[in-house]
């Protein structure tokens, strides 16, 4: 058996630059952290040359071409894997439409698990690579690049999108109490609201390949990741909210379909309360409210959004791992 561990990620600004869409013609870039929430994907060999498959519901086919699950079939495919294994996913918070980038997570930990099982080793470069492929080219979900990176490699990131379709991934320097001071400072709630991302995204990366207006606004997000990196790597946090408030209030107007009411009235009600800045995680609609407050102002806006569960998290410097390997 071998088991993967992939992190879940917050991204912080930048989102939507990496489109293809979008990077090819003026370059993108990311802010984003994996965070101690983890998808678990396990590989066991079994008893025949069927395929046993376990998620939110459980396949039992005769081989790889009837599997359903459009992102275990293209990965059993890409790798020349016709049968004979059951694969099994568990994650820590709910794994759908949460904002937290899971879909990724679960195929760059599928294909970590899959190449463990095998005997062969892959690096995060790699992993980050394929799952792109598969995601984007084979199953043809219309998604930026930046998830698949951040769960591979971990850590708190700068992650630049090159119109030639290169992706570098640069670790932010800071100091240790910068990094904690940061941990502290950001709150999450889960709404209870899950959506299928690939509407919104499929609907912003269509927005983006025809509207000039719309590019501009992207190119700002961009513009706020390098200021966001800037001013961590110089260790100030002073403006990490309102750079959270200007790119949700920029992602607002991208479509309609980023927000709703309910979420508005929670965002402004957290401002009220004393939050610098936030966002909706992920695609947008539903998942989770992320926010950037001093500690103090923490207690005021928990008692503001008391119709919502707050979520405790650190900033995970690990990448998609293998936590068990037993040939």
């Amino acid at each position: 058996m071998t088991i993967s561990q992939t992190p879940l990620r917050m991204s912080f600004a930048g989102g939507g630059s990496d489109f293809p869409s979008f990077y090819r013609r003026y370059g993108g870039a990311v802010v984003s952290t994996a965070i101690d929430k983890f998808m678990y994907i396990a590989v066991n060999r079994k008893f025949d040359n069927a395929l046993r498959v376990s998620y939110s519901k459980t396949e039992e086919v005769d081989g790889v071409d009837q599997v359903e699950h459009k992102l275990v079939r293209e990965s059993l495919r890409l790798l020349g894997i016709s049968g004979g294994l059951e694969i099994t996913s568990v994650a820590d918070i709910p794994s759908r439409g949460t904002g937290l980038g899971s879909s990724s997570a679960f195929t760059v930990g599928l294909l970590h698990a899959l190449y463990g099982h095998r005997h062969m080793s892959i690096s995060s470069e790699d992993l980050a690579a394929k799952s792109c492929r598969i995601e984007i080219d084979l199953c043809a979900e219309p998604i930026g690049k930046q998830d698949q990176y951040a769960v591979a490699y971990g850590g708190l990131n700068f992650i630049r999108f090159d119109p030639d379709d290169t992706v570098t991934v640069q670790p932010i320097i800071c100091a240790k109490a910068t990094l904690q001071k940061l941990e502290q400072s950001l709150l999450v709630f889960y709404t209870g609201i899950t959506r299928a991302s690939g509407s919104i995204t499929g609907s912003q990366s269509e927005t983006l390949a025809l509207d000039g207006a719309k590019q501009k606004i992207v190119q700002r997000m961009a513009t706020l990741a390098h200021l966001l990196r800037d001013q961590l790597e110089s260790n100030r946090l002073d403006g990490f909210g309102e750079v959270l408030h200007e790119n949700w209030m920029l992602k607002k107007e991208l479509t309609r379909a980023i927000s709703n009411g309910r979420v508005d009235q929670w965002y402004e009600k957290a401002r009220t309360a004393g939050a610098a800045g936030g966002k909706l995680l992920g695609a947008g609609t539903g998942g989770f409210l992320l926010f950037c407050a001093p500690p103090e102002r923490h207690p005021a806006i928990e008692a503001a959004l008391d119709d919502l569960r707050r979520i405790d998290f650190r900033m995970e410097p690990r990448g998609s791992r293998i936590i068990l390997h037993q040939p």
